[in-house]
């Protein structure tokens, strides 16, 4: 067995791991248990991307991997601020009545 196919059995798992995602996605039984398998679709997509780069020798592949982890990384954050109850993070809804730890620190200074 050469490299090449090694790589090739790796990216095999790595669809598996997919395919397991997949049912994660659709199963739930949580909007929390739907996102983690989401990420770990766009997690093996980005290895399994990364493995056919090195595999064919291609490294125009590195940039659809690059594209793939940002958007794993985007759609994160996105679940992280529709799924808390006061939109954490958004700037416009930030409430000014609370003060920051480093507001705190400089006044007690």
């Amino acid at each position: 067995m050469t490299l090449v196919d090694g790589l090739f059995v790796l990216a095999l798992v790595l669809l598996l791991t997919i395919a397991a995602s997949l049912w994660r996605v659709y199963a739930g039984p949580r909007q929390v248990d739907r996102m983690m398998g989401a990420q770990l679709i766009g997690t093996s997509g980005v290895a399994l991307v990364l493995l056919l780069a090195a595999a064919t020798g291609d490294p125009t592949k590195l940039d659809v991997a690059i594209v793939l982890a940002l958007l794993a990384a985007f759609a994160a954050l996105a679940f992280a601020k529709t799924a808390s109850r006061d939109a954490a993070g958004d700037p416009e809804n930030a409430r000014p009545e609370v003060e920051s730890f480093e507001q705190r620190q400089r006044d007690e200074r």
